[in-house]
C-alpha cells in the first residue's frame, strides 16, 4: 500500500519541524522550508531554493505541495473580482474568489464542497453537501490568491480572508479554525485575526465553541429573519439551531470575548426588507456590540426572489441607526455578472444524483 503523502498546508510551524526530527533532519531547516511556501509562495518542491538537497530529498519521497489546479476561472466585467474553480484530488471542485476594493483586496475562501445547510437563496446549499475539505485545501485556496496577487501587474500582499464561500464554516470546526491559525503563524502569510472572519448560519455549537476558546477572529451570523418561523423558512438550520438559542449563542460570544459580532441580514425586496423588518432586527440584538451588515440579494438560478431596491436599504439603515443606534453597512456588489457574489458560489459540473 502507497504511503500517503503528508500535504505541507496542512502543518504547523511546529508540526514540520517535527516532521523533519522524525526523519533524522536539522529542525533548523523549518524555518526556511515555512519561508518559501508562504512568502516565496513556492509552486512546487523545486521552489524551495536554499532547502538542502537531503531535507529536499525526504520531502518529494514523504510529502506534498497540495496545489489546487484551476478548472476555469473568470473575471468581472469591471475588473474587480476573479473567480477560481479549483480542483481538488478526489475529482470534487470548489469555487474561490478575490475581491478587489479601495485600499484592500479580500479572498473569499470555501470550507466545504457543497453544504448541508440548505438556505434556500443560495446556490452552494441548493447543490448540496459533498464533504469537508482539509485545512490544507483550505490554506492551498488562500496561497493561491496570494501567489495571484504576488505576480501580477500590480504586485500587492494578501491581508482579509472571508469564510463565506462555498459551505458552512463552522460545520467544519477544526479544519477552519487549524487553516487560520496557520494563515496568522508571524513567519508566514502573517494575516491578523482582525482581518479574517467566519461566517455561520447560525451552528450554536460552533459559536460557543469560538467563545469558550477564545477563537481571535471575527464572527459574522447570518440572520435574514428575525422571527423563528421566518427564518426557518430561508434557513432550514434554524429548524435545528432556534433563534433563541442562536441569540443566546451570541450574547455569550460577545460577553466572553467581550467582542463585537456581525449580523448578515440578505435584503429581499418584499419579504424581509421592511421598516417593520429593520426594527425587528434592531430589537433582536439590542445591547449588543454589534453591526448589522446589508446584503441585497444575489441572484441563483433555484430561488426567485429579487434584491432590494436602493433607496429601501436606505431606509433599513435609517430605522436601526436613529432608532436603535446600531451601525450598518450596505455590501458593495462584486462579481455578479460571473456569479462570484454573496450566496452565488457552487460547483458547476454536472453530478447524476444531485
Amino acid at each position: 500500500m502507497t504511503e500517503a503523502k503528508t500535504d505541507l498546508y496542512g502543518l504547523t510551524l511546529d508540526e514540520l519541524r517535527l516532521l523533519l526530527a522524525r526523519a533524522g533532519l536539522n529542525t533548523v531547516h523549518a524555518a526556511r522550508i515555512w519561508n518559501r511556501l508562504y512568502l516565496g509562495l513556492a509552486a512546487d518542491m523545486d521552489g524551495l531554493d536554499g532547502v538542502p538537497e537531503r531535507v529536499l530529498r525526504h520531502l518529494r519521497a514523504h510529502a506534498r505541495l497540495g496545489i489546487l489546479p484551476v478548472a476555469a476561472h473568470a473575471e468581472s466585467s469591471d475588473g474587480f473580482t476573479r473567480k477560481h474553480l479549483l480542483g481538488l484530488g478526489d475529482g470534487e471542485r470548489i469555487e474561490t474568489v478575490l475581491m478587489r476594493f479601495t485600499g484592500r483586496v479580500t479572498a473569499c475562501i470555501s470550507s466545504q464542497a457543497g453544504c448541508a445547510m440548505g438556505c434556500v437563496f443560495c446556490a452552494t446549499g441548493q447543490m448540496g453537501y459533498r464533504r469537508q475539505l482539509s485545512a490544507a485545501e483550505i490554506v492551498s485556496q488562500v496561497v493561491h490568491v496570494a501567489r495571484e496577487l504576488a505576480r501580477g501587474p500590480e504586485p500587492c500582499r494578501l491581508r482579509n480572508v472571508v469564510f463565506m464561500g462555498m459551505g458552512e464554516p463552522l460545520h467544519n470546526y477544526d479544519a477552519v479554525m487549524r487553516a487560520a491559525d496557520i494563515l496568522r503563524d508571524p513567519s508566514g502569510m502573517s494575516l491578523s485575526a482582525a482581518r479574517i472572519t467566519v461566517s455561520t448560519v447560525g451552528v450554536v455549537p460552533g459559536i460557543r465553541r469560538m467563545a469558550d476558546e477564545r477563537s481571535p477572529v471575527h464572527l459574522a451570523v447570518s440572520l435574514h429573519a428575525a422571527t423563528q418561523d421566518e427564518r426557518a423558512a430561508l434557513v432550514p438550520a434554524a429548524r435545528k439551531w432556534p433563534l433563541d438559542e442562536l441569540m443566546d449563542a451570541c450574547r455569550h460570544f460577545c460577553r466572553t470575548l467581550e467582542r463585537r459580532i456581525f449580523f448578515e441580514w440578505t435584503l429581499i425586496e418584499g419579504r424581509n426588507d421592511s421598516e417593520l423588518h429593520a426594527r425587528q432586527v434592531g430589537r433582536l440584538i439590542e445591547g449588543l456590540p454589534a453591526q448589522v451588515n446589508l446584503i441585497p440579494l444575489n441572484p441563483t438560478a433555484g430561488f426567485g426572489g429579487s434584491p432590494t431596491r436602493g433607496e429601501a436599504a436606505k431606509r433599513f439603515q435609517r430605522v436601526l441607526a436613529e432608532e436603535f443606534g446600531l451601525p450598518s453597512t450596505v455590501r458593495q456588489r462584486r462579481g455578479i455578472d460571473i456569479a462570484a457574489g454573496c450566496g452565488q458560489l457552487a460547483d458547476p459540473s454536472p453530478r447524476s444524483g444531485s
